[in-house]
């Protein structure tokens, strides 16, 4: 599942109020003044209105007689909604929230791999080499290697049939994407397709304990090449290198 910011006016006020309560531009119990949304946004109250309604589904606004509209406890969010991943990544993202994304992926990816391994289908092959091939072509293109890598992991999950386990797509989807937009936006990073090529190696050979550690190495290069650029070093090492530019958010 790729999401797309909504468009529109509607979709516009959704944007902009979300990411500023994500942003802690309104701490929580604080009252929301529709009036003024209105005034900043320059939209109707129509519009406010049903922006507020949306973000009200997510967990982060609730409204009572007398009290207004006020910004829930973070503890309220649905976190897991894909808006509200996008939201806390696609700006300057907390350590905690990287660090927390890399966490459920270290649990979620092995357990996906291995599962993948017995149970993948042809067309599972398939959909995982067409997308290791679309990183192979995306050379320079650092768009269409992020959109490439996301195919991979979503071809992975989808071939363990599982479809809970689908459903996290959209976390490691949030995962990868902030990754990818701050080590891309280095000048190097290490060359992640011989590990792709490792875990669908493993996968199409039908060996569980291959394919988790496969993945680990990839989660683990993911990991180095992060912390490497958030220190200010550079991710990769001699010829396992990539020059690149920052990929523009997804339109």
């Amino acid at each position: 599942m790729v999401t797309h910011p909504p468009k529109g006016l509607h979709g516009q006020a959704v944007e902009e109020l979300g990411r500023r309560i994500i942003r802690g531009d309104y701490p929580p119990g604080s009252v929301v003044d529709p009036v003024k949304f209105e005034t900043e946004l320059g939209v109707s109250k129509t519009v406010v209105r049903e922006a507020m309604r949306v973000l009200a589904s997510k967990g982060l606004l609730e409204s009572k007689q007398k009290r207004g509209t006020t910004i829930r406890p973070r503890a309220d969010w649905n976190l897991l909604d894909s808006d509200l991943l996008r939201w806390q990544g696609s700006s300057d993202p907390t350590d905690g929230f990287l660090e927390d994304l890399a966490e459920v992926r270290a649990i979620v990816e092995p357990a996906g791999a291995r599962l993948a391994a017995t149970r993948r289908t042809a067309s599972d092959l398939d959909a995982m080499r067409h997308a290791l091939d679309a990183m192979a072509a995306a050379g320079a293109d650092a768009d269409a290697m992020v959109e490439a890598d996301l195919a991979f992991h979503r071809a992975l999950l989808d071939a363990a049939h599982n479809e809970l386990l689908s459903r996290m797509e959209v976390v490691i989807e949030a995962g990868l994407r902030v990754r990818d937009r701050i080590v891309h936006g280095a000048r190097h990073f290490s060359d992640s397709i011989p590990v792709h090529q490792e875990l669908l190696d493993a996968v199409e050979a039908g060996d569980p304990d291959a394919a988790v550690t496969a993945v680990e190495s990839l989660l683990a290069q993911a990991s180095h090449d992060l912390a490497a650029v958030r220190e200010g070093t550079d991710g990769g090492d001699g010829d396992d290198v990539v020059t690149d530019t920052l990929p523009k958010e997804t339109p």
